[in-house]
């Protein structure tokens, strides 16, 4: 820029090359001090409050310095005048660098903030994976425990049921294995597996368990954690349903908002106090920190009792394909 400047107002000669080359040169070795600066000092660490002042004084001292290489180039090439010698001359000499040294300088920063920023995210995103992974990884343990259980008690009560709990369960645990490789799964597929473990628990409970199912057919193809309605469900009859002589009832709905994707699970029982009636169920803690994971204050969740026996379990996920 500064040699074609020169060619507009007069022919710029080899000095005038020489000296732009020298000052590209002098550029390049005092933004590697300055960066060596900002490193051995841990002024990347620094807020821009107490980093400005800094900042400034040593782009101040570098601005001097590049005047002063200035002189001594014009010195040596015979065309150093008393003109460079004037105060808005050296103002103008010291200034001027000083802006582009600045520049340099947020570049240099704003650049390795977003890198900062960005290292910041992929290990908060690695660390939320490992702990979903280990979330997902109790599931199942959690899940197999209850449903063996569940069989345990057909066995010699009814070898015939015990034999279709058994299938059941096989069926169960191949689509479970599945499901937990995956981070997310189609409200579907999660079904699938709640009806077949419902099947299974109604060898176990008989009469005593009912089921519905109200599904919006829209909200079939969103995408939610694996085994999130499974754990519910499976807190719902554990901690309600068994509990009543009587049994009770199981009921799964959806619906689709604008941006929202609403899943209920209601359940014979009470809530008494925060808790359930017989303690509070490993699904909900469970449920609740994957939620606050994936979708962080995104999604909600809550459990009340909607009537004197009825407990109402609902979240709320933003809509996802």
């Amino acid at each position: 820029m500064q040699i074609f400047l020169y060619a507009i107002a007069q022919q710029p000669d080899m000095t005038h090359f020489v000296g732009e080359a020298l000052q590209v040169l002098f550029y390049i070795g005092s933004t590697h001090l300055l960066r060596f600066i900002v490193i051995k000092n841990g002024w990347l660490a620094l807020n821009w409050v107490k980093l400005i002042p800094r900042l400034l004084l040593i782009i101040f001292g570098l601005s001097v310095f590049n005047y002063a290489f200035l002189l001594g180039y014009s010195l040596l090439s015979n065309e150093l005048t008393v003109r460079d010698f004037l105060p808005l001359t050296i103002v103008l000499n010291v200034f001027g660098p000083m802006i582009i040294y600045f520049i340099w300088a947020m570049i240099y920063f704003t650049f390795h903030y977003f890198e900062r920023y960005n290292k910041s995210l992929k290990y908060e995103a690695a660390a939320k994976e490992i702990e979903l992974r280990n979330l997902r990884s109790q599931l199942n343990p959690h899940f197999i425990f209850n449903a063996l259980n569940s069989i345990r008690a057909l066995v010699d009560e009814n070898p015939v049921k015990s034999k279709n709990a058994i299938t059941q369960l096989s069926n169960i645990l191949r689509n479970s294995l599945t499901i937990d490789r995956q981070r997310m799964v189609t409200l579907s597929e999660e079904l699938a597996m709640v009806k077949d473990y419902l099947a299974l628990e109604s060898i176990r409970y008989e009469e005593r368990l009912h089921t519905e199912f109200d599904i919006d057919p829209e909200s079939m193809r969103h995408l939610i954690p694996p085994l999130m309605i499974q754990t519910l469900v499976e807190n719902g009859i554990k901690h309600g349903i068994a509990t009543l002589k009587t049994g009770g009832i199981i009921k799964v709905s959806s619906e689709v908002n604008e941006d929202s994707l609403i899943i209920q699970i209601r359940n014979t029982g009470q809530y008494l106090n925060g808790q359930l009636a017989s303690n509070t169920g490993f699904g909900l803690s469970n449920t609740k920190k994957r939620l606050e994971l994936i979708y962080g204050d995104q999604a909600t969740f809550l459990i009340n009792n909607e009537s004197k026996n009825t407990v109402l379990t609902q979240i709320s996920v933003p809509k996802s394909l």
